[in-house]
């Protein structure tokens, strides 16, 4: 049986306060386990994104607790809590947040830059991982200059070019075609079975549900089957 990487339990999150407070997480308990591919679906509003940041560190929870590999991520100060989400979490959104101005490489490197990697190590990750997605002839292309599906790609590559323990993606097919999200969700299962790369998808797609191991659904706020 494999381990749990992420452990929640119990996890609230409220906003607001008194009459106003709107419990948009209530009581969430979860394990997700190394090399596990989890989707989880609902409609809109029913805290699934709410959960993708919480259970990341992206937003705070009300009450609860949430660890990563055994460390208890909301137990940390900003800086140190944004220093691990960087070495050890990856994300994929459905808009690809590509920075126009880079190189599909570079998009790819920055990250990796920020989180202490020489320069030479960071472009040597980036070409190796862009390679293996089937970009390595897209280098030195602008994300205007790419296709939907491309641009997604490269944004598959900057979430798993520093190994992290795991990637968390919103609607990743959400702004595809039915063929670009076809191929996305294929490569992300790919991946998931190359690199044994645990991967959580918040979707409200069928088909992309289908491909993963597991899927809970959820509704205010609450998993409603698992």
């Amino acid at each position: 049986m494999p381990e749990p990487v992420v452990v929640g339990e119990d996890v609230w999150k409220v906003y607001g306060a008194g009459e106003t407070a709107v419990p948009a997480l209530q009581g969430i308990s979860v394990e997700i386990l190394r090399g596990e591919m989890l989707a989880v679906m609902g409609p809109s509003g029913c805290g699934k994104t709410t959960l993708l940041n919480c259970f990341s560190g992206l937003d705070d929870i009300t009450k609860g607790r949430v660890t990563l590999e055994g460390t208890d991520i909301h137990g940390m100060p900003d800086a140190q809590k944004s220093a691990y989400r960087a070495r050890r979490m990856g994300f994929v959104f459905q808009s690809y947040n590509l920075l126009p101005i880079l190189s599909a490489e570079e998009n790819v490197e920055m990250p990796l830059l920020i989180g202490g990697q020489s320069a030479k190590e960071a472009r040597q990750q980036a070409r190796d991982i862009l390679t293996q997605l089937g970009l390595g002839d897209r280098l030195e292309r602008r994300p205007a200059e790419l296709s939907g599906g491309q641009q997604q790609r490269v944004s598959l590559a900057r979430a798993l070019a520093a190994h992290p323990a795991i990637v968390w993606a919103d609607e990743p097919t959400g702004n595809l075609d039915a063929e670009g999200s076809r191929q996305v969700t294929a490569l992300l299962r790919e991946l998931n079975k190359r690199f044994q790369q645990t991967i959580v998808v918040v979707t409200h797609d069928a088909e992309v549900a289908a491909e993963c191991d597991r899927t809970l659904h959820m509704r205010d706020g609450r998993f409603i089957s698992t």
